[in-house]
């Protein structure tokens, strides 16, 4: 990997950051105006309509992008993060964009904690204190034992795990299938199960709310797209931590739009657990390393 790749796929991560950041102040919008599950569904049919693009130009078309030899696998996968995505925009109308992006900063995390018996990989005692630590931060911001602890608070945690568990699943769904045919799935099963869903809970929207789905629409894909093409030019270890910028622009988006606070405990937990997080894809990189030298 060059030096120019990884300058490259760097500043594509930085890119994938801030607009998946607008994504979730879109979906913070639209969803405190109206149902969830409505604004997900129409939110997945464009990203399974991008999924299908895709795969269309791809050697082998449609065909060979839905030729999984684990069907069961892929379909939880892709019911699972829509089930995700669907509990995080819940946790933006009720929590704010600050408060529900510095909890689910611990998902890298919780893929270090689940990697163990989800795919047998062996966590060392430095990821496990790193993991310690991470969750100590996460009590930091959830401040349990001060005055009434909201139990809304965990909702973005509980984000976070199915993140987490479906990142692990995509990995080990990449042992059999390539990362063409996961996509494919994702898009495809999410929009058929929110559509199932959603479909119950529709609601006429203004014609400003609909320009507004259009850019959420577009955010979606055009997301994916930068995420793809960084992955393309550099490895994803070394350009995973920059991932956590999308903290950083959602706690500006949240403030300055929709005028939430950052408190200090918050500010301070979030800290502690991006560098726990980071130290863990630092050391998971590391460890790769030395296995392949």
């Amino acid at each position: 990997m060059t030096t120019q790749n990884l300058r490259l796929g760097i500043l594509l991560m930085i890119a994938t950051s801030f607009v998946f950041a607008m994504q979730d102040g879109i979906s913070r919008h639209l969803a405190s105006t109206y149902n969830t599950y409505m604004v997900v569904m129409i939110r997945y049919w464009f990203f399974a309509a991008f999924v299908i693009v895709v795969a269309g130009r791809q050697a082998g078309g449609l065909r060979a992008a839905a030729a999984t030899r684990q069907p069961r696998l892929q379909i939880f996968r892709g019911l699972l993060l829509a089930a995700e995505i669907c509990v995080m925009v819940q946790a933006f109308t009720i929590l704010g964009l600050v408060e529900s992006h510095a909890v689910f900063a611990a998902y890298p995390l919780l893929v270090a904690l689940l990697s163990g018996p989800v795919l047998g990989e062996t966590v060392g005692w430095r990821r496990w204190t790193a993991i310690g630590i991470g969750f100590l931060g996460v009590l930091i911001i959830l401040r349990p034992g001060y005055a009434v602890f909201d139990p809304a608070a965990l909702i973005p945690f509980v984000s976070a795990l199915m993140f987490a568990l479906y990142g692990l699943l995509t990995r080990y769904a990449a042992r059999l299938d390539s990362a063409a045919v996961s996509f494919f799935w994702t898009g495809v099963t999410g929009a058929v199960a929110m559509t199932l869903v959603g479909m119950w809970f529709w609601e006429p929207m203004t014609g400003r709310d609909w320009a507004w789905m259009g850019v959420l629409c577009l955010t979606a894909a055009t997301g994916h797209f930068l995420l793809i093409k960084a992955l393309e030019v550099a490895e994803a270890s070394a350009v995973q931590p920059f991932a956590y910028l999308q903290l950083v622009f959602a706690t500006g988006l949240g403030m300055l739009v929709f005028g939430e606070d950052l408190e200090l405990p918050v500010a301070i937990g979030a800290a502690v657990v991006v560098a726990a997080g980071i130290f863990t894809l630092w050391r998971a990189r590391v460890r790769a390393a030395e296995e392949q030298g």
